[in-house]
């Protein structure tokens, strides 16, 4: 008990020396919102990285999709390295930094604005961010309270309230530029953590071939003719697993918290490190979680169950973990901390300054005729980061502690509409001239549409489209889609607005740099 009190002190006062060394980057709003657009590789792949996975990840979505898929759901780490790193890395860091920069804008929503030139799509695009990230954020404290349970004893709340003060610490004191370092620091825990885990699971169960083994002689109920369906290539639901890999991969092109950090980064050079970083990064932490939790059917006869016989999937990972020594324990309560409160501090940060820069600051201005100061806009984000932070964690201790399932059906709803709404046009907007406003609406409507009648038939005991599309995460697949197809329809079938201006943004793409040989194999110019 010493050993885990002595690592969570340690852990705690780093977060908070953190912020405290990084104020003077905070000073004003572009420092504190995007570091000063002067982050360097490691902390933008690390900040990436840790925002993608966090304590939802490593305790719900291991103990699910192992529980479903075995070891098969590895693929769903890796196709979060490929595609929802590497491919995300090349399509959009790049773009993404020179058009933000040429358009002045710091947030998803204003891009939206003003890469179309409709405010209207901006407060659109805000009321999103403020609706779906909410729960998500919730989300994010779910899992703690069995682990903190199991190492300490310690009630729920302790937890949660515990997570949002330390986080709420450092992000108003440092800013971005603390969140990026705390990031880097709780990313290289992750890192350690995750292989020390995977390890000494495999050697409670006699090794990797003997933990294998075992497996394999466990049937599958939605596979019965399959023999060792679970140590099969792509496990007994393949269709259902490709559905799991497309949104938690591709879904991240639309998350606001996401592409966020291509923002705030550096240089060419810091783009084209950051790249390799995140997609090591995402194969070792996210391949490292989904190859644990497929080997949780060997402990079906230690975790909770549901009246009805289903297993409690937050249960999974705890259980494997409760016979693993104490300091493994410690590490694993550090690893899933850092990996809750990197993603809580993004989208806290996402939340507020959405909020201020996008639909506050925009009202005030508008009502007396005169622009929201720096320092009034410094202040409001701190407070709303405040608020959300505050919300968050009265969801998650309200859904904790009563039978209310909204919040907990909402959060599986949240991924879906984020990306089915914002990934089209904002991947069309980059690359395309003819994307138009008309088109960035429609996408709004179908993704916001798709998931929320997801939710509604889940709720009124309803088929929404087929069985097939009931899932959460195949109807977050199907916004996904709707949107890629909807957004180049509608914008042929719409004038473009302000052509000569949108002529002029794609211009940033059009600067001339010189570079070395090794970068560019043009032949040299002849004498």
């Amino acid at each position: 008990m010493i050993l885990k009190i002595v690592l969570l002190v340690l852990f705690f006062a780093t977060r908070i020396g953190v912020g405290i060394y990084c104020r003077k980057s905070a000073t004003d709003v572009n420092g504190f919102v995007l570091g000063g657009r002067n982050v360097g590789s490691w902390l933008t792949a690390f900040a990436f990285g840790t925002s993608y996975f966090s304590a939802v990840i490593f305790v719900g979505y291991a103990g699910q999709f192992g529980w479903r898929f075995g070891l098969a759901s590895t693929w769903i780490g890796i196709g979060n390295a490929l595609l929802g790193s590497l491919l995300a890395w090349r399509v959009l860091g790049r773009r993404t930094r020179l058009m933000s920069q040429h358009l002045h804008s710091a947030t998803m929503p204003d891009f939206f604005g003003r890469r179309f030139n409709c405010n209207g799509l901006k407060t659109a695009a805000s009321a999103i961010v403020f609706v779906f990230l909410i729960p998500y954020t919730a989300s994010l404290y779910n899992g703690l309270s069995r682990l903190f349970g199991m190492a300490f004893g310690i009630d729920y709340i302790w937890c949660v309230l515990g997570m949002a003060v330390l986080t709420g610490i450092y992000v108003l004191i440092g800013g971005y530029m603390a969140t990026a370092v705390n990031d880097f620091i709780q990313g290289m825990i992750m890192l350690v953590g995750i292989c020390a885990v995977v390890v000494s699971v495999l050697n409670g169960n006699g090794g990797f071939t003997e933990a294998v083994s075992s497996l394999s002689a466990i049937p599958s109920e939605a596979a019965p003719n399959l023999s060792g369906a679970f140590v099969s290539f792509f496990g007994p639901q393949p269709i259902a697993l490709l559905g799991v890999i497309l949104l938690t991969s591709l879904g991240t092109w639309g998350l606001p918290q996401m592409v966020g950090k291509f923002y705030a980064i550096r240089d060419e050079q810091a783009i084209r490190k950051g790249t390799v970083i995140s997609t090591i990064f995402a194969i070792i932490v996210a391949g490292g979680c989904y190859f644990l939790g497929g080997f949780g059917r060997l402990y079906s006869d230690t975790i909770e169950y549901t009246a009805a016989g289903t297993p409690i999937y937050d249960s999974i990972v705890p259980s494997m973990l409760q016979t693993l020594p104490d300091l493994m324990i410690g590490i694993v309560i550090i690893l899933v901390l850092s990996a809750s409160m990197s993603t809580l501090s993004s989208l806290v940060l996402t939340s507020g300054s959405t909020m201020t820069l996008d639909i506050i600051a925009p009202a005030v201005s508008h009502k007396d005729g005169k622009v929201m100061n720096e320092k009034a806009q410094l202040l409001c984000i701190r407070l709303l980061v405040l608020f959300f932070i505050a919300v968050s964690s009265v969801l998650a201790i309200v859904q904790a502690r009563s039978s209310v399932t909204f919040i907990a059906q909402l959060m599986g709803i949240s991924w879906g509409a984020l990306a089915g709404a914002f990934l089209a046009p904002f991947l069309y907007g980059l690359y395309w001239k003819k994307t138009t406003s008309a088109s960035v609406w429609a996408s709004f409507v179908v993704g916001i549409f798709v998931m929320c009648a997801c939710m509604f038939c889940t709720f009124t005991g309803r088929t929404f489209i087929s069985p097939f599309f009931t899932s959460p995460i195949n109807a977050g697949v199907l916004a996904m889609v709707a949107g890629l197809v909807v957004v180049p329809v509608v914008s042929l079938l719409t004038p473009v607005r302000n052509r000569e201006d949108v002529d002029a943004m794609f211009t940033c793409y059009d600067t001339k740099v010189t570079v070395r040989v090794s970068t560019s194999l043009s032949d040299p110019v002849q004498e």
